[in-house]
């Protein structure tokens, strides 16, 4: 099982939405290897554990723009039917003393490993923008247009 859980592409099921990031209750239910709704209980039962800045759902515009954005392909006539959650990094840490399986462990742990390394290439993209900026600042006039570029390719990179 071990191995099948390091081949899961965790990152690309984490989202950036209200400038968190975060991960949706079904991508969750489905790496626990557990019903949606049963998370989703398992939250309800233990709200207190999971605070706004742990978990939160979706208005109905993000909602439907997280199912366009997901290619989510719902039949002829049906809509979204609930407010999908999100839970922080913080929140799916909480989700492993809630959903006690073994599975949900070794999830949680990869999960955890996913988010440290999303932070390490974060600070490290800092890093390089600092640095930029401060090659910049030394430039000429000639190396402005460089740097236009540069600039805009940055832009197309964070979006």
């Amino acid at each position: 099982m071990s191995k099948d859980i390091q081949k899961l592409n965790i990152s690309k099921k984490i989202l950036t939405i209200r400038g968190l990031k975060v991960m949706l209750d079904r991508d969750l239910a489905e790496l626990y290897g557990v019903e949606i709704r049963v998370l989703n209980q398992a939250v309800t039962r233990n709200i207190k554990r999971f605070p706004d800045d742990f978990m939160f759902k979706l208005s109905w515009d993000e909602a439907k723009d997280i199912s366009r954005s997901q290619n989510v392909i719902l039949k002829k006539g049906k809509n979204i039917k609930y407010r999908p959650r999100v839970f922080t990094e913080q929140g799916v840490a909480m989700l492993s003393s809630v959903l006690r399986s073994e599975r949900a462990i070794l999830i949680n742990i990869q999960i955890m490993r996913v988010f440290t390394k999303l932070r390490a290439i974060v600070q490290d993209y800092k890093e390089i923008v600092r640095r930029l900026d401060s090659i910049e600042k030394r430039q000429n006039i000639e190396g402005k247009e460089i740097w236009k570029a540069i600039r805009a390719l940055q832009r197309k990179v964070l979006t």
